[in-house]
């Protein structure tokens, strides 16, 4: 319960780099290189497939699709032959992130898309995992490797549940495998290089990166985000923000003063204008402290002082102070079993249960009862709705009282009319011009999220708080 939902996943291979010799360590020949490369695409192929699995799926955005593509082939052709070709997909998930795999295949989360604001840093982004693919990263960190990094293991349960476990890892929750040090600031310089070499502005490398750095600051700082959530960054993995801004400005210098190369906010904000923010409904979204699923068409609210965060089969809620933990997932009934006696017979191990009272939640079945553990004690909650059942598991440790935070949550619970969830959208993100008078303020009320949204106006747009807007300019909102 401590560690309520942390999962220790071994690494997905990602691999990296644009061939640049000078700063490359040397590569075997291509004799040697060929039978591992034809490894790594077996293994690429199959890690493609969890990537999906993992992430939400793909998310289809034509418009943004095509600017990536355009950028990829500009970089390919910059790069003098030493670049293969690429295939890119966007992943559904709002975590900011982006990798690739060794034979070729890109990846960026809609998250990641979101927050960069012009075309020179998308571009700096898409260099830098080039870079690690032909630099052969992952080849040479998996040789060093006792057992493969694509055997993908979940080793830390959550309330000692294999099959949560295993769900979390589905809503997105994986540690991606560490480049070195030495490794990710290679391809920082290389992808700065490339992207001057094709026609970008080479400092939107330093601007994406301070945008990172701004965006961890934001989640870790939120009282939305789990301990676990905070960790689903691209800075998770990779050395600190400061010394990677210090080095790309550094390199970017090398090649000129600012003000060179392209740097299109015009037309990257088009292509991602109307893009989803936030979590996918149809894997429940989470609403202050109201989650929602319109494919269940269920919803219910986490007690007072709880954070909640949504993976794709179940969420996961801890109080401020730590003292209380919150699960909610579902579960299928076996032929001629009872609401009491699934309850009776134990979810979690080493947790004795007591007395089952039935309930009516919503006009739904229902049974309460309360559990004891060595450290924590327990409320467990079912409810049956058609062939499905509901399951809530409310612990507390010390002194703190389970009873009526659990109370609180089935009280709220409630089945969703069809009109109702076919409503439940998700977020989008919007661009909007500003208009004569329009401050940071103005443009942040008009966001449908009001979780500190001031602040994350600012972030999306790369802001200070003493920014002043420019009539007529362009910028992100969060709406409905």
């Amino acid at each position: 319960m401590a560690r309520l939902g942390a999962l220790l996943l071994p690494a997905l291979l990602l691999s990296g780099c644009f061939g640049d010799q000078s700063v490359l360590p040397p590569q075997p020949a291509d004799g040697e290189l060929a039978p591992r490369l034809s490894t790594f695409q077996r293994a690429s192929d199959r890690e493609h497939l969890r990537l999906l699995a993992a992430f939400g799926g793909e998310y289809r955005a034509p418009n943004a699709r095509a600017q990536l593509n355009d950028v990829v082939a500009r970089l390919v052709k910059a790069g003098e032959g030493q670049i293969g070709s690429y295939e890119i997909t966007i992943l559904n998930s709002p975590a900011v992130n982006a990798f690739a795999l060794p034979n070729g295949r890109l990846y960026v989360t809609r998250g990641l898309l979101a927050l960069a604001n012009d075309t020179s840093e998308i571009a700096s982004v898409l260099a830098h995992e080039i870079a690690h693919v032909t630099a052969h990263h992952a080849v040479e960190r998996a040789e060093a490797e006792a057992e493969s990094a694509l055997v993908t293991q979940v080793v830390t349960q959550v309330l000692n549940d294999p099959a949560a476990g295993a769900s979390v890892q589905a809503g997105s929750k994986i540690s991606l495998a560490r480049f070195s040090r030495q490794q990710e600031l290679i391809a920082d310089q290389i992808s700065v290089r490339n992207i001057a070499r094709a026609g970008y502005d080479p400092y939107g490398a330093g601007r994406f990166l301070a945008a990172l750095g701004r965006n961890t600051s934001f989640r870790n700082s939120g009282q939305g985000q789990s301990g676990s959530e905070k960790r689903l960054d691209i800075l998770s993995s990779h050395p600190s923000t400061p010394e990677r801004v210090a080095a790309v400005t550094a390199s970017a210098r090398q090649i000129g003063a600012p003000g060179l190369g392209e740097r299109d906010a015009a037309r990257w904000l088009a292509a991602i204008d109307g893009i989803a923010y936030g979590d996918d409904p149809s894997d429940g979204v989470v609403r202050g402290r109201r989650y929602l699923n319109s494919t269940l068409r269920i919803t219910f609210a986490a007690p007072d002082g709880f954070d909640l965060e949504a993976a794709r089969d179940m969420v996961i809620g801890v109080s401020g102070n730590g003292a209380q933990a919150l699960r909610f997932d579902s579960v299928t009934l076996k032929p001629g079993q009872t609401l009491e006696s699934y309850v009776a017979s134990g979810w979690i191990d080493g947790v004795e249960t007591g007395p089952v009272e039935k309930l009516d939640v919503d006009g739904q079945a229902a049974v309460l009862a309360s559990g004891k553990g060595t450290d924590w004690t327990f409320r467990l909650a079912a409810i049956q709705a058609g062939n499905r059942v509901y399951r809530f598991i409310l612990a507390a440790r010390g002194s703190s009282d389970p009873e009526r935070p659990m109370r609180a949550v089935l009280s709220s619970f409630r089945v969703l009319a069809a009109a109702e969830a076919q409503a439940t959208k998700p977020l989008q993100l919007r661009i909007v011009s500003a208009s004569e008078g329009d401050t940071p303020a103005t443009l942040a009320a008009r966001m449908a999220t009001q979780d500190r949204a001031f602040d994350l106006f600012l972030l999306l747009n790369g802001l200070d708080r003493n920014s002043k807007l420019t009539p007529g300019q362009r910028y992100k909102i969060v709406a409905e």
